[in-house]
């Protein structure tokens, strides 16, 4: 299983460069998920935890040897979960070496001392504790002296990145690589360290190509654990963020992000270099959860330096979403003045025509003064006309109202006939295939009872082994084809007219319908429930949307309108 996550990853990876920068649709779905499920991952951490705490309480106090082992394991299980007792643990792992009077454990332990000490952001105790680490003594496995050069190098690495400066950032990455290419002569070639370090050497000397490659190769080989998993992703993103490949690099860090989740792991970047990639794309509200979300790894495992820089960039988030807020404000004022101007003219329009008809009442009051005789003619005249023209007015609207419904019934009709069509076809359709069905299982029932009769069970084996389901859904849907193109003879040259020449849909040999057109066959038989047509086509809800959008997306009409002109598609 994890092998086919490394391989999809490195699919995601390189998706935009075979597609041609295809829009990329981020995976926060599973990200919440893992976030929701923390909680879950953390006891499960924790309990394997408990379990070597009662182990470590049970064992003699004399017992040196076993106290050691269960303290060193008890580092590794802390060591990117909880700093201070990652501390405790390796600093009691060194006590009990020192009271061993064992050089390689003494030594080991001071190791794993420093790698809490560095991830912590104590650059000067762990260069003073290292400086103090005698490795060249004589007997010590190569694991230990990889540990320790691995160490070396990180400490003047983390230096660089924390110091950017142009003139010790270089010397510290040097020293680095130094310290690198003795630990690669230690580590065991083919393995995960010796690969990653490798990569990682590739990326402080600039061998960025090279790197690429060596990160996406140890991704797709599998067999790697969510922690590696987290660590090679996170660095391979680093790469795609120099190459400006923003999307790959997000997309890399989701990954590692939930990787780190379901390790349970609080010492990454992973959470923090992702929000930092979701501010600047401009997705703040994501942005502002997940560097929440990591701030509280932060606190909880208690490294300084990651504290510090989360702190930094979250005062920009927040500062970000206040401006949103305050844009907003801005064009809901902007509305509100206009809306005002509106107003204001309004109530000036209503005056001046006010004034306007109080005119024509006093010229009209004095005309009708002057001619009254003939006023009440006209007026006479003029209500009888009215009364005449709000008749021809009625009768006007109720000729306009009959046309409408003439119109309406004639639609009704004709889908009504489409509607008789449609189940006439599919009722002798299916009559016939029920019939052929059943006739088929009648063949087999007597089949199968005359072989149990004569207790030829192989041969029942062999008739029941011969049912070709596949091949049964695939008559079944064929059939339906030719049912559907026997009551729209024309539906696929109709579709096609949809679509420019190049988009146009061709048939392979053999086909009589594809997907693609079988999804909108069912539609124009009213079938629009997406999970109904996902049913009977035997795939996700998914994948039925996915062929409709892009399928949409080639039309020459608009998406909203698509189903209706597929709707419109007339019967023979």
């Amino acid at each position: 299983m994890r092998k086919f996550f490394s391989t999809l990853i490195m699919l995601i990876v390189l998706a935009p460069a075979i597609l041609g920068q295809a829009p990329v649709q981020y995976n926060f779905d599973e990200l919440d998920k893992a976030i929701a499920s923390a909680v879950q991952y953390d006891k499960v951490k924790e309990k394997t935890i408990d379990s070597l705490l009662q182990k470590l309480m049970r064992t003699s106090e004399y017992d040196l040897p076993r106290q050691y082992d269960l303290c060193t394991q008890l580092y590794n299980n802390y060591k990117v979960f909880k700093y201070d007792s990652a501390y405790e643990y390796a600093r009691r792992s060194q006590e009990i070496a020192y009271r061993l009077q064992d050089d390689e454990k003494i030594v080991y332990s001071s190791i794993i001392l420093n790698f809490t000490l560095l991830s912590s952001g104590l650059f000067k105790e762990t260069d003073d504790s290292l400086h103090a680490i005698h490795i060249g003594m004589p007997g010590l496995h190569d694991n230990v002296k990889a540990e320790f050069y691995s160490l070396k190098a990180r400490y003047y690495y983390d230096l660089a990145d924390y110091s950017k400066d142009k003139y010790y950032m270089p010397a510290y990455n040097v020293k680095g690589g130094i310290f690198l290419d003795t630990a690669l002569m230690y580590f065991t070639p083919g393995s995960f360290p010796f690969s990653y370090y490798t990569g990682l050497k590739n990326i402080r000397s600039g061998k960025m190509p090279d790197a690429q490659v060596n990160f996406i190769r140890l991704l797709a080989r599998g067999g790697l654990t969510d922690h590696e998993l987290a660590v090679t992703a996170s660095t391979l993103s680093d790469i795609y963020i120099q190459n400006g490949n923003v999307d790959s690099a997000i997309t890399l860090l989701i990954d590692a992000a939930i990787a780190d989740i379901q390790s349970s792991t609080k010492e990454t970047s992973a959470m923090f270099n992702l929000a930092q990639l979701l501010y600047r794309k401009g997705d703040v509200k994501n942005a502002s959860r997940y560097i929440e979300y990591a701030i509280n790894d932060a606190a909880f495992y208690g490294a300084r330096q990651r504290k510090v820089q989360l702190i930094s960039i979250l005062p920009l988030i927040e500062m970000e979403k206040i401006s949103q807020v305050e844009s907003q404000k801005k064009v809901l004022v902007t509305y509100a003045i206009a809306i005002t101007v509106l107003l204001l003219l309004v109530i000036l329009l209503g005056v001046t025509i006010y004034r306007q008809v109080a005119k024509l009442k006093h010229a009209q009051s004095v005309i009708y003064a002057a001619h009254l005789k003939e006023q009440a003619v006209n007026q006479e005249l003029a209500d009888r006309n009215a009364e005449l023209s709000e008749v021809n007015n009625r009768l006007s609207d109720l000729n306009t109202q009959l046309s409408n419904v003439n119109v309406q019934m004639s639609e009704v009709n004709i889908k009504l006939s489409e509607a008789n069509k449609i189940k006439e076809e599919y009722i002798g359709y299916f009559f016939n295939a029920n019939s052929e069905f059943f006739n088929r299982i009648e063949r087999f029932k007597k089949s199968v009872e005359q072989k149990i009769a004569d207790r030829k069970l192989d041969e029942i084996k062999f008739l029941v082994n011969n049912i070709n389901l596949r091949r049964e859904k695939e008559d079944l849907l064929k059939n339906f084809d030719k049912a559907f193109l026997k009551l729209f003879p024309h539906f696929i040259f109709e579709f096609n007219q949809l679509f420019k020449e190049e988009d146009r849909f061709v048939l392979k040999d053999g086909e009589i319908l594809n997907t693609d057109l079988r999804i909108f066959a069912l539609i124009r038989m009213g079938i629009h429930d997406i999970e109904k047509i996902a049913h009977i086509l035997e795939y996700s809800i998914n994948t039925i949307n996915t062929y409709k959008t892009r399928i949409k997306n080639k039309s020459l009409v608009p998406n909203e309108e698509f189903e209706t002109y597929i709707m419109n598609i007339k019967t023979k």
